[in-house]
């Protein structure tokens, strides 16, 4: 029988470690006490030894990706076992645990008993390091459809782009345990997979299989009586009893007030089976009250999406870590929009280029002249300074903002930028884009110009040192050479800076340059 080797814990406020270097590969033979592979938590490196013996199976872990303590990292046994079962499992499932994790274990041990089921669970991916939890988005299959190892079940979205989750089992959609919508942590069991008929209770999250584990058969017959009647005091206290989450949002949905239900789970709990007794036998006086519905009628709570939170973790670390300050200048757009009316008028891909890729043209020459500004901070004492412009691009979506990336922006013409910014904006916006293209920017423009905006203060993107807000044209009167008044085009800038890494005289000449080089655009081009 395959054996699954743990993470181990390494510390008690340790919660998870990430895998450094695999010493051993799938084929290998291993004994007890074999390195396997090195893992690191946030203070010191430490190797993993083998708590089986056999031949390596499986690795679920690659290096560099971060596992929780006392999930299973990999498998051992004899050639051509099946191991699919040990994958995303955790200490309760592993036969040989290392000392350290024994106790764990053991503490686990009667739930993973009470799991009696051929059915498998599909879990959560982690769709990368600092990924916590992703959002369930659309599901492909149903309770009851048959799928095949490879199927895809559904789809699901980080805080920067959306995949789809493929079965990792055979057989019938048994369970589906989050709902379109949901946030579901990591390597958190989703649905169950297997034989028709197969229990799937002591697969659902927060599954608590009540302590008949460790009565007599004889015992279990009559489970059910003693914990109604335990958790009888509970409710007549006058104190609420705790409600799981999954019995509150199918209270909700059935219009029944989950407080009501006598609660079977552990310590009195009111879970998912005891909201259906009381949906099946309602108390006569006590239907659900008009007060909630006319305080549901008064606001809304909006819980934030995964991108949304992103955002709101990045901004207030951009405020709250650096030293920012804005810049706010002016400078004439009649060369320019001479410029786009000629490129219009070309037809082809030139007519899609648009005052924006213009300005991002600009930036990207101008700013290689202005090292400071194109950098990162890597602490209060030092920066990276970058060699070409890798020029962050903000993008409205409809799951929030984004920020991609065109790499070597400096290096690329007009219109390659003008078709670098449309294909990296329709990927974020249809939810694709790969991660690694909304990081690496050294610099970002963020564009409001288009919604009549004539003066803002953009925040710094970290661990970027600037970024330049791009306002709209209004008409403004000057006196001409011929001593006449005449209107022209102001387009305005915004540029905010870190004053950590950059002083106010060399923002203030990033900006008249950059101004000069847009109001002379042909002669830059000619560059």
């Amino acid at each position: 029988m395959a054996t699954a080797v743990i993470m181990p814990k390494a510390g008690i406020t340790v919660e998870s470690c990430i895998i450094g270097e695999w010493l051993k590969q799938v084929g290998d033979q291993v004994k007890i006490g074999d390195v396997l592979f090195t893992y690191e938590t946030d203070k010191a490196s430490f190797e993993c030894e083998s708590t089986a013996e056999g031949e390596l199976l499986e690795i679920f872990y690659g290096e560099g990706d971060e596992v929780p303590c006392l999930v299973n990292v990999c498998a051992i046994g004899t050639k051509g076992e099946d191991c699919s079962a040990l994958k995303g499992g955790s200490a309760a499932d592993a036969p040989a645990a290392p000392a350290e994790a024994a106790a764990p274990a053991a503490a686990a041990a009667p739930a993973a008993a009470a799991c009696n089921t051929k059915a498998k669970a599909v879990i959560m991916p982690k769709a990368g390091i600092t990924v916590e939890s992703c959002i369930i988005g659309e599901w492909l299959k149903q309770v009851g459809d048959q799928v095949k190892e490879g199927d895809i079940l559904f789809t699901y979205e980080t805080d920067k782009a959306s995949f789809e989750c493929e079965s990792t089992a055979e057989g019938e959609l048994l369970a589906i345990f989050f709902e379109e919508g949901d946030e579901v942590p990591c390597l958190e069991n989703v649905c169950a997979v297997g034989p028709h008929g197969e229990p799937t209770d002591c697969l659902k999250p927060g599954a608590e299989p009540a302590p008949v584990v460790e009565e007599t058969p004889a015992a279990a017959a009559t489970e059910v009586a003693p914990v109604a009647v335990e958790a009888a005091p509970a409710a007549l206290s006058g104190v609420a009893a705790p409600v799981s989450p999954r019995a509150a949002k199918l209270a909700q949905r059935a219009g029944v007030d989950a407080t009501l239900a006598t609660g079977t789970g552990p310590n009195g709990r009111i879970i998912e089976r005891d909201v259906r007794t009381l949906m099946a036998n309602p108390p006569a006086p006590k239907a659900v009250t008009a007060a909630p519905v006319a305080a549901e009628e008064e606001y809304k709570d909006v819980k934030f999406s995964g991108i949304r939170r992103a955002i709101s973790k990045s901004m207030h670390q951009s405020l709250s870590t650096m030293a920012q300050l804005t810049h706010n200048v002016s400078f004439d757009a009649t060369g320019i929009l001479a410029y786009r009316k000629m490129l219009k008028a070309m037809g082809g891909d030139y007519a899609g280029i648009t005052i924006g890729d213009i300005l991002l043209f600009a930036v990207s020459r101008t700013l290689l002249n202005y090292p400071d500004l194109n950098a990162n901070m890597l602490d209060d004492s030092s920066i990276r300074q970058f060699t070409h412009v890798n020029l962050g691009v903000a993008v409205d979506t409809p799951r929030g903002l984004m920020v991609p990336t065109i790499f070597h922006a400096d290096q690329m013409s007009l219109l390659e930028i003008s078709q670098a910014v449309k294909s990296l904006a329709a990927e974020c916006r249809d939810g694709g884009i790969n991660p690694d293209k909304l990081s690496g920017g050294s610099f970002t423009v963020s564009n409001l110009g288009n919604m009549g905006i004539e003066s803002f203060t953009p925040v710094i993107n970290p661990p970027q040192t600037g970024i330049l807000g791009v306002c709209c044209s209004v008409d403004r009167v000057r006196k001409a050479a011929d001593g006449s008044i005449e209107l022209y085009p102001a387009m305005g800038l915004s540029l905010t800076y870190d004053h950590r890494a950059v002083d106010g005289t060399p923002a203030s000449k990033f900006l008249q340059e950059l101004c000069k080089n847009l109001e002379n655009f042909t002669a830059l081009l000619a560059k």
